[in-house]
């Protein structure tokens, strides 16, 4: 018999150790993939509606302000290839760029260890980027090294546990006017920025995303956790760049 937990990949990185699992959940009834950063859970394949979410609604958010289909969107953070399946599942994207950190997590996706990479893989559309997303933002060489003036209809970003809550202290600097005001660099006019946060909305992010952005709100994405007696919530903010 399979053992109930198997460690699938291990290995030590400047953020910490970073360690893919596999276990059968009795209470989901099925296999569950997980991705732990030292005893921090960063990503599970049993909850992925809200990143799931966070994508259908940038996406939603540039058709509402006019945006056509043929959209070029950038992912931060590829975790378990969740967000950017979603993404991929919409004819409506024309390409897809993942940029990844943590070169250990696109070796699990190409070599299959994490069932996403199969299909990310299979599609013509996405490109696996190993880059600090943080780094990027913040350089004027942008989110691709061989194409350093390429602007995205949409960033969608799943790194941090929130804007408060970062894995790595040189991520805070995003969330800060001046590194808000640089990703929007990033985007073309009327492009949208999507942030998955697992904390309640904070009004004091919300206000300064709106000092750079437009039709900037939180949204609260509810879904099931089989371990409590009421739904989970996740919060994921949106913002536009003006068209002026």
């Amino acid at each position: 018999m399979r053992p109930r937990i198997e460690e699938l990949g291990w290995r030590p990185t400047p953020m910490g150790e970073i360690s893919l699992r596999r276990r059968w959940d009795p209470v989901a009834g099925a296999d569950v993939h997980e991705i732990k950063l030292d005893d921090e859970f960063l990503m599970s394949s049993l909850f992925t509606e809200a990143e799931e979410e966070m994508s259908r609604l940038a996406l939603a958010e540039l058709r509402a302000g006019g945006q056509g289909d043929g959209f070029d969107v950038a992912v931060g953070g590829l975790g378990l290839g969740y967000t950017a399946l979603t993404l991929l599942a919409d004819p409506g994207v024309r390409s897809l760029t993942v940029v990844e950190a943590l070169a250990e997590v696109v070796d699990w996706h190409e070599s299959g260890l994490i069932p996403a990479g199969r299909t990310l893989a299979a599609d013509p559309r996405c490109r696996l980027e190993r880059a600090d997303f943080f780094a990027a933002v913040a350089s004027p060489g942008g989110l691709l090294p061989d194409a350093p003036e390429r602007v995205f209809d949409a960033l969608v970003v799943d790194i941090d546990h929130s804007p408060r809550h970062v894995l790595d202290p040189s991520h805070a600097a995003l969330y800060t006017p001046e590194g808000t005001r640089r990703l929007a660099e990033h985007l073309r006019p009327g492009g949208v920025f999507a942030l998955w946060s697992n904390d309640p909305p904070d009004g004091d992010y919300t206000a300064l995303l709106g000092a750079v952005m437009e039709r900037v709100r939180a949204e609260v994405v509810s879904f099931p956790n089989p371990y409590q007696d009421r739904p989970a919530t996740n919060t994921v903010y949106l913002g536009t760049r003006p068209r002026d």
